[in-house]
């Protein structure tokens, strides 16, 4: 076998289609563009969500809701949860960097601390935001809270 003898296997290859070359080669005249039209002109490119004439969806969908521009994402965590992270890892202070540090937490997310759950050790757990449930449960048990700030929502006049 040589390199010179080597061709690719039967019907793995495809010539292109030759179009707008003569009547002679089927495929001349209006090259396979059919007649008139938007389709046969140069130049032609289908606009996003054109539907060939129909009413296209977008426009046939009604609009729904709003987006608030000052929506302040928070990431939400139980206090159920730090109990068992307290429990796992043998905490006395939860911050940012520590539910980071587990896994619980995304790097820039603001952290809100919620009530659902059961806290029985006195922690130090500092946030961005408190439901006032948690702040109830974390204080009974003897915790204190601390109140990371700048992540006040911007209040409209």
């Amino acid at each position: 076998m040589n390199l010179n003898s080597l061709k690719p296997a039967e019907n793995a290859t495809k010539l292109s289609k030759r179009v707008g070359r003569g009547q002679g080669s089927g495929k001349g005249g209006t090259s396979t563009r059919g007649h008139k039209g938007a389709q046969s002109r140069s130049g032609y490119s289908r606009k996003i969500g054109f539907e060939g004439g129909q009413m296209p969806i977008y426009r046939i969908m009604p609009k729904r809701g709003f987006k608030n521009i000052s929506r302040v994402e928070y990431n939400a965590i139980n206090i159920g949860t730090l109990q068992t992270l307290a429990e796992s890892k043998n905490l006395s202070e939860i911050t940012p960097e520590v539910l980071l540090a587990n896994g619980l937490a995304k790097k820039n997310s603001l952290v809100k601390v919620l009530g659902r759950g059961e806290l029985k050790a006195a922690l130090k757990v500092s946030a961005h935001a408190f439901s006032e449930t948690a702040k109830a449960a974390i204080t009974n048990a003897g915790g204190q809270i601390n109140v990371i700030g700048a992540a006040e929502a911007p209040v409209a006049e």
